[in-house]
């Protein structure tokens, strides 16, 4: 997808390791460093929510390629690379889902979302409590699903992914469908919310109607005869 390029690819990344070899603190270190890809991801975003095309702004910022995630000419670069440096142990040569763009994008967004959320339907008075909770499950269901997505892509299985991000736009939907209910008119501060959010949903849905596309163009490349 353009200005999302993965680390991974239709190959198995996790073979990317190498001879890695690292403690709980190893991993610890790197987790907390993937957590701040998100958080950085969502300072971009934010600064520009005002801008139409922000998907692709906040991919620049984020550094990431222009070339589509299953490029074929960047996963031979990226083995070439591989071959010429051999195995390393650096945090950049070490690949997990953490670092896929669509997997930090989701949870960048979703995490804007639930945060803005809940200091808003804490206080009753503001948010009906039937509300508040359903559109929390609404929200964890539509991340879950996409995060399941992602694990798929990155093994290599196109046709799963494809039915989890659908499970995750249907999800997605049900959010649509409580924030459009005449209960969250009467409520101004729900009301706002729902302004602020409205963008954000399309987004993610945006992001992964594009990957949907493209893993139905893999699913439909032929497969080369073995000989």
């Amino acid at each position: 997808m353009s200005n999302f390029d993965s680390d991974g690819g239709p190959e198995n990344p996790w073979d990317d390791r190498g001879d890695l070899a690292w403690n709980e603190f190893d991993w610890e270190r790197y987790l907390r460093d993937q957590d701040e890809a998100i958080h950085r991801y969502l300072r971009f975003y934010e600064s520009c929510k005002d801008v139409p095309d922000r998907i692709d702004k906040v991919a620049e910022k984020m550094n990431w390629g222009d070339d589509e995630w299953t490029d074929e000419s960047d996963l031979e670069d990226d083995s070439a690379a591989e071959d010429m440096d051999g195995p390393g142990d650096s945090e950049e040569d070490v690949y997990t889902l953490h670092k896929n763009p669509i997997f930090i994008a989701t949870k960048a967004i979703y995490l804007g979302l639930n945060r803005s959320w809940q200091r808003l339907a804490s206080d009753p008075a503001k948010a009906p409590q039937s509300l508040a909770i359903s559109l929390l499950n609404s929200l964890h269901q539509g991340e879950e699903h996409a995060v399941q997505a992602v694990h798929a892509l990155d093994f290599g299985d196109f046709a799963m992914a494809i039915s989890l991000f659908k499970r995750a736009m249907s999800a997605l939907n049900g959010t649509l469908a409580l924030l459009s209910a005449d209960e969250v008119m009467r409520y101004r501060g729900v009301s706002e919310w729902r302004d602020e959010a409205l963008p954000r949903l399309f987004d993610l849905r945006e992001v992964w109607l594009r990957v949907i596309a493209e893993c139905r163009e893999e699913l439909d490349r032929p497969v080369d005869d073995e000989t």
